[in-house]
């Protein structure tokens, strides 16, 4: 993924973060004048002269499946290796004090091929015998709050134990009845036999915990086979079996993106091709999705060896929650390339069939007839219709001419089939350079619809290349800002970092006839669980919160018109000049006119917007994101500590005045006629 993402040892860029100066006094020194100006500057918006269309899909997001994003994030199961597949299949497990028995990973009858490894209990005691998950991180659970138990179970003997039991175990910093290691909700299956079944009940929480476990425990004298043991809230975004937790989605939900990429950038690669990620694994029913280690478990600035993909949040997921968010699903597909920071493996020219034939049944997966193969699959898992992808990935952020070779045959299979079907190609690991520059002209030449570009670079870089799509070819492929992120010095989620990204994005909506996608990247990060930094959105067990780039993202993706407007600052025809950032949009269908204006210096500055062709009627919403403290973060315990605040402003005539306070995002929405 990322610029080689996560691996921090290998850019160049990270010895620059590390060399950065306070983000503080870099901002200062590079984007205001030393003092604020006399006089006011002036913001002119032609909306006599509207420009090109706004694409839908500007700013949209990117998932990957690190820092604990999935599993133990979006996908709320609560047990961690609950199919027994982890390289240790008793990883997350453990037996519980004064209890008598054994426990023993199995493979021989498993339950499937793609869910070999079983677990047998076998209680030596009367009384019976137990053992305990940890959860990721714990479990949170919420006083209340019902959650799913269930488990595949088998007895295997002619005569065995009757019932299974499980109990919530509060965690030290459980609030509320259950004291630390107390009971706090317990629930039985039975009715066993010799063959295999999900058994499910319902367990309610009599207490609220963030680090409660899971006990499980067969009361009775003899041996009992359990797999895919599973403790899954009730609570779900739109109540779905299976389903994604709610506050993230509802985060996601709230910045009304225009695109969903997936599953993620280097996770598509794999270190090697046999650990890719291949999209098939991860749909059907989540007893037979096959589970694989994580490439992130101990790739980056924290090794987390427990770190599995168990694929309950798979590709049928992945586009459901597009739909869900309004969101135009892109998936990104491996193209026989592993990854080149890693093994570099590559599947031989002649030996593609299998990696082009993902990719085609990919499309019908998504867009075919429930009268074929994988459109009939869709269909059983919920969803007859269609969901209407429009573009896909070949590769991540592969390079050289290896990766063109491989593109060119991807190319020509899937508009021999799908001329519909939008491609993206990859500008490499990096902003510009050797790689860059090779891509490019060959991206141009096989006529890819899209390059994707991946820059993480420290703030100062972001302020300084407001304009770097000012003077890119318009009629060659449009790119795919498809991931990048400020960084300052401790890669911490601060003001100063989210204010350089917010000036950045003015060029990017400056130049949205060129620039057609863009997203930050990562997206989720857990806690106690994270691997690389910054990231939008962190969360634990129980809260989560958006930083201030989460706040900045938004504000550009919920405040964005249908056609660009031509904007001029002190008479510049550019997005920047003067210490001054800016773009603006024109809602049709409203006839609002839409700026973001941002003032990154260390005083407040006056402006007067003026409309060329139009006048401003009624009340304006002025939208203002600050801080005094470029270090300012938010938090768990202060998730709104940098947040947008709204004020609503008389507005007459075609002259508007108003101050930008100092280290500022302001948008301002303007009834025009």
């Amino acid at each position: 993924m990322r610029i080689h993402k996560k691996n921090v040892h290998r850019l160049a860029a990270a010895s620059a973060v590390a060399a950065c100066l306070c983000v503080a006094v870099l901002i200062a020194q590079s984007s205001a004048p030393s003092s604020a100006p006399a006089s006011v500057e002036s913001i002119a918006i032609q909306v006599s002269r509207p420009g090109p269309a706004v694409p839908s899909t500007l700013f949209g997001l990117f998932f990957e499946d690190i820092n604990f994003a999935a599993d133990g994030g979006l996908y709320p199961e609560l047990v961690k290796n609950r199919s027994f597949e982890f390289t240790e299949p008793l990883a997350g497990w453990s037996k519980s004090f004064a209890s008598e028995g054994e426990m023993v990973a199995l493979s021989e009858g498993g339950l499937n091929a793609s869910n070999p490894h079983y677990l047998r209990l076998r209680s030596e005691s009367p009384t019976g015998f137990a053992i305990t998950n940890a959860g990721f991180r714990g479990m949170g659970v919420q006083a209340g709050a019902e959650y799913i138990f269930s488990a595949w179970v088998r007895v295997p003997g002619a005569a065995g134990p009757k019932t299974l039991r499980a109990a919530l175990l509060a965690g030290a910093a459980g609030r509320g009845r259950g004291a630390a290691g107390g009971n706090i909700g317990e629930a039985t299956l039975s009715g066993f036999s010799g063959q295999w079944k999900k058994y499910e009940t319902v367990l309610k929480a009599s207490a609220t915990s963030p680090a409660a476990r899971l006990q499980v425990t067969v009361p009775e004298a003899g041996a009992i086979d359990v797999d895919m043991v599973s403790l899954f809230p009730r609570d779900t975004w739109r109540n779905r079996p299976n389903g994604l937790r709610p506050d993230l989605v509802q985060l996601l939900a709230d910045m009304k993106p225009g695109f969903l990429r997936f599953p993620g950038g280097c996770i598509v690669e794999g270190r090697r091709l046999a650990l890719r990620y291949q999209w098939k694994k991860t749909v059907g029913d989540v007893s037979e999705r096959r589970s694989i280690i994580n490439r992130w478990n101990d790739e980056n600035e924290r090794v987390t060896p427990d770190y599995f993909q168990s694929f309950g949040l798979g590709f049928y997921e992945y586009f459901q929650l597009a739909e869900d968010l309004g969101a135009t699903p892109v998936p990104i597909l491996n193209c026989g390339m592993a990854c080149q920071f890693n093994s570099g493996e590559m599947a031989p020219l002649d030996q593609l069939d299998e990696y082009i034939q993902d990719a085609l049944d990919l499309i019908e997966f998504a867009n075919g007839a429930v009268t074929t193969r994988w459109g009939a699959l869709r269909a059983r898992m919920g969803h007859p219709a269609p969901f209407n992808m429009k573009m896909i990935g070949i590769g991540n952020e592969q390079w050289g001419k290896a990766y063109v070779d491989r593109y060119k045959v991807f190319s020509a299979a899937i508009r021999a089939r799908h001329p519909d079907i939008k491609l993206i190609g990859s500008a490499g690991p990096s902003a510009s350079g050797t790689q860059f520059d090779y891509l490019w002209p060959q991206m141009r030449e096989m006529k890819a619809d899209l390059v994707d570009e991946h820059y993480y670079q420290p703030a100062q870089w972001f302020l300084d290349n407001s304009r770097r799509y000012d003077k890119y070819d318009r009629s060659g492929p449009k790119v795919f800002a498809g991931e990048y992120a400020a960084r300052v010095a401790g890669n911490r989620n601060t003001w100063g970092a989210a204010l350089a990204e917010a000036a950045y994005m003015t060029g990017l909506e400056r130049n949205a006839d060129v620039v057609h996608m863009a997203s930050y990247a990562p997206l989720l990060a857990h806690v106690d669980a994270w691997q690389w930094a910054p990231n939008l959105i962190w969360f634990d067990n129980l809260r989560s919160f958006g930083t201030p780039s989460y706040h900045v993202q938004k504000l550009f993706a919920t405040n964005l018109g249908t056609r660009l407007l031509p904007v001029t600052i002190g008479g510049s025809e550019t997005n920047a000049h003067n210490g001054l950032y800016a773009s603006a949009s024109l809602l049709e269908k409203t006839g609002e006119v839409i700026l973001k204006a941002v003032n990154p210096g260390e005083a407040g500055r006056k402006v007067a917007i003026s409309l060329a062709g139009a006048a401003a009627r009624g009340a304006a919403r002025v939208l203002t994101l600050a801080s005094s403290d470029l270090a300012a973060e938010n938090s768990l315990d202060n998730p709104m500590n940098v947040a947008p605040v709204e004020r609503s402003m008389a507005v007459s005539g075609t002259e508007v005045e108003l101050t930008l306070p100092a280290h500022s995002l302001t948008v301002v929405r303007l009834p025009a006629r």
